[in-house]
């Protein structure tokens, strides 16, 4: 888990998407999410966590509904909820924390 404290500790807002490949509402999300990525550029991170192949993590922060979407900026959880978004929603929830 050391490598998601790197991922984690940065200045800018990180969105992390908590999915499985068999979860409808994951694989719905995957386009939004890359609308989101596309939408914040350089400002942000979105990055895709495999709850199947990152079961310690999933775990450790107690990941029972899918999708479950989480922003950490600076190292500290800032919002977290779980379910399916749309892209504006989630751009509005990343500038807030930018």
């Amino acid at each position: 888990m050391s490598k998601f404290g790197e991922l984690i500790d940065v200045e800018v807002p990180v969105l992390f998407d908590f999915f499985t490949e068999w979860d409808e509402a994951s694989n719905a999300m995957h386009d939004v999410l890359r609308d989101v990525a596309a939408a914040l550029g350089d400002k942000a991170k979105v990055i895709k966590i495999d709850v199947d192949k990152n079961q310690a993590l999933s775990e450790a922060l107690r990941i029972k509904g899918l999708p479950t979407l989480i922003i950490y900026k600076s190292g500290v959880m800032k919002w977290r909820q779980s379910g399916e978004l749309d892209a504006n929603t989630i751009i509005g929830l990343m500038q807030n924390h930018m």
